[in-house]
């Protein structure tokens, strides 16, 4: 008998599940606590608690993470003792904002016209001027030129060089995005490069430890996409593994439910994202993924998502009720591991109001992280030598004093402290709608909380679990009301009954994450639709990472253009640009061109492909309904197949 494996190492848990390959079905599963700085203890935890009579025959093994998207929201990519800079060389007219933060990057003359004409020759002794200049201080290089999707000749020549003179990895812009914006595509191809050392660690890893389990199994990487790849493929272009973790538990949300149209709601610690499944199929933006500021050209999935996940702070300031945005450890969790805190919590006294905000809580903690650095201020060193290698408490921080919280949220931001506080889990622990760790802290802290709010700890918890499942509500009509502004939605759906209305949803919600199943409730008195939760729903993102199938977009372009007094046909593909005497040549040509490159794809995967089947989008251009040819056709080709068992 043959399994597949799916591992999701996410933000605050690293999911593992067991399939069987010959009916599909999931038939074990494991949550384990994400490690950091190094995942692969959380990922070796996940593995551990599986039953290893499966383990032992995987015949596949689907991997999807937030490494890549972690590692740009965090800035870690960018410190210069990390070792992954990057140069990136914007050629052409490209508009770039004055305000960069691409610490080695030129300007050169060339590019290409819209219709793929060379505007100036290439600046070749700048470029190689350029490259001596900055070899010895990064790890990689970037390219991206004006209109390289409609030649990428100025690119490709600029690789060459980097090659021939470095050495070292080059990403060009073309080969990641056919959109239009140069200086996006060019961002594009600078995140991927640095993210190459990173990505290519984490994975080598995860090898490594299948190998040392004696597991003979071909591996494979979830795309932001929702599709599966091989592990060499997946490695050459990292950036396509940015917000796989949604889109493994909308391929998951699916599978699961037997729902091929479906709105997801997936509630993680750190956010809940919402997105759309139509036909099987995640449904992706046209606008290009927005990670850690930079707007790429990556293309991903389409979804709203909240600050407001499972494990966000709950703080109280002039008696109301605050969420977020930060991540904390919950209470519940952290007394787990270290009961102490229950005595420390009951011993508690409550800030003054003025000194009362997100990081100065009676019922917050902070605990050493488990990795020093030298970047300290006099201050931040001083808080942080107060603070153990076991909860300290804010009384046993500030013994003289409360200084500015803002050295407080320093120590956390470079990851040197973790803060542990109260959350909607320990609410739901408080009203035994989940039970997974310490009930008895939840309480404590709840008691504490609550008097601030002038309620008792039940109604504390009540209004917490209300104002969580509304948030859910409010963003998946948000999401599929998108026209509307969603602090009006909000508003309609915490009056209902004022209102007398409620929004109708005409396809099924599926819901995925740990404690979801509290608020189904929650949701169906918010919105009216069908709710779903399937079994496994803790679980999804690692079904879905194991179930996703590989997938290829190709685009191809088709347009009559002028050179000189003479109209002529030119077809624009990834690979370059072709001249046509007719529109109906072009056609017959791209339809040919559009299924090689995916055929192409699908075998260069990696990964034996079993079934496959290509469709193809068309879309016209044309200056009125009566004539014969368009102005320009744009044709997509999507190929999706199956991996072979």
């Amino acid at each position: 008998m043959k399994y597949g494996l799916g591992i999701d190492a996410g933000g605050t848990y690293t999911d593992a599940v067991i399939v069987r390959e010959d009916d599909g079905k999931v038939i074990d599963s494991t949550k384990s606590p994400t490690t950091y700085p190094d995942p692969l203890p959380g990922i070796q935890n996940a593995l551990d608690s599986l039953n290893p009579s499966y383990l032992n025959n995987v015949s596949k093994i689907s991997v999807s993470t937030t490494l890549a998207t972690n590692a740009v929201l965090e800035n870690t990519v960018s410190e210069r003792s990390s070792g992954h800079d990057v140069a990136l060389i914007m050629i052409g007219d490209v508009i770039k904002p004055t305000d960069s933060k691409i610490p080695y990057t030129i300007n050169v003359q060339g590019g290409h016209s819209s219709n793929g004409m060379e505007i100036h020759s290439l600046d070749t002794k700048n470029i190689r001027d350029f490259i001596l200049e900055t070899k010895d201080k990064v790890a990689a290089f970037a390219v991206s030129s004006h209109f390289s999707i409609r030649n990428p000749d100025h690119e490709l020549k600029t690789k060459e060089i980097i090659e021939e003179m470095t050495g070292l990895p080059v990403v060009c812009g073309h080969e990641l995005s056919q959109s239009l914006g140069s200086y996006e595509r060019g961002v594009t191809a600078y995140i991927d490069a640095q993210l190459v050392p990173i990505s290519t660690k984490f994975m080598n890893a995860v090898v490594s430890e299948i190998e040392r389990r004696g597991i003979d199994a071909k591996i494979m990487m979830l795309k932001c996409d929702g599709s599966v790849v091989g592990i060499v493929e997946a490695l050459k272009h990292p950036i396509e593994s940015v917000f796989t973790g949604p889109a493994a538990s909308l391929v998951g949300a699916s599978y699961l439910s037997k729902m091929k149209d479906c709105i997801v709601i997936d509630v993680g610690g750190t956010s809940t994202d919402v997105a759309k499944v139509t036909d099987g199929i995640p449904e992706i933006t046209d606008e290009g993924a927005v990670v850690g500021g930079w707007k790429t050209k990556v293309k991903a999935i389409r979804m709203e998502t909240s600050a407001m996940g499972g494990d966000s702070h709950i703080w109280i300031k002039n008696g109301r009720i605050s969420v977020g945005p930060r991540r904390v450890i919950p209470i519940c969790m952290a007394a787990t591991k270290w009961p102490a805190i229950k005595e420390k919590l009951k011993r508690t006294s409550i800030p003054s109001k003025i000194q009362l905000c997100e990081n100065i809580q009676p019922t917050k903690f902070y605990v050493r992280a488990g990795h020093k650095t030298d970047r300290m201020s006099k201050t931040e060193k001083k808080l942080f030598d107060r603070i153990g290698d076991e909860p300290t408490s804010i009384n046993e921080i500030f013994t003289d004093g409360l200084p500015s919280s803002v050295f407080l949220d320093l120590l956390i931001k470079k990851k040197i402290v973790h803060a542990i506080g109260f959350t909607p889990t320990d609410a739901l622990h408080v009203l035994g709608d989940y039970t997974e760790w310490d009930c008895e802290a939840s309480r404590i802290a709840a008691g504490i909380l609550s008097k601030m709010t002038h309620s008792d700890h039940t109604t504390f918890c009540e209004e917490i679990k209300n104002v969580f499942g509304e948030n859910m509500a409010a963003y998946v009509m948000s999401y599929l009301l998108r026209e509307i502004d969603h602090v009006h939605i909000k508003k309609i759906i915490e009056n209902k009954d004022q209102y007398i209305t409620k929004f109708k949803v005409g396809v099924p919600v599926v819901l995925l994450g740990g404690p979801v199943q509290a608020y189904v409730d929650n949701i169906r008195d918010a919105i009216d639709a069908e709710i779903i939760l399937p079994e496994y729903a803790e679980v999804g993102n690692a079904v879905g990472a194991i179930v996703g199938k590989v997938t290829k977009r190709v685009e191809i372009l088709i347009r009559n253009v002028y050179e000189g007094n003479k109209s002529i046909t030119m077809m624009f593909t990834p690979t370059g640009r072709k001249r046509f005497r007719t529109y109906s040549q072009a056609l017959e040509e791209a339809d040919i061109e559009g299924n090689r490159l995916v055929m192409e794809y699908l075998n260069n995967s990696g990964l034996q492909i079993e079934d496959h089947k290509i469709e193809v989008i068309k879309q016209d251009i044309k200056m009125n309904d009566a004539d014969i040819f368009p102005m320009e056709t744009n044709l997509v080709f999507v190929g999706v197949g199956d991996v072979e068992n």
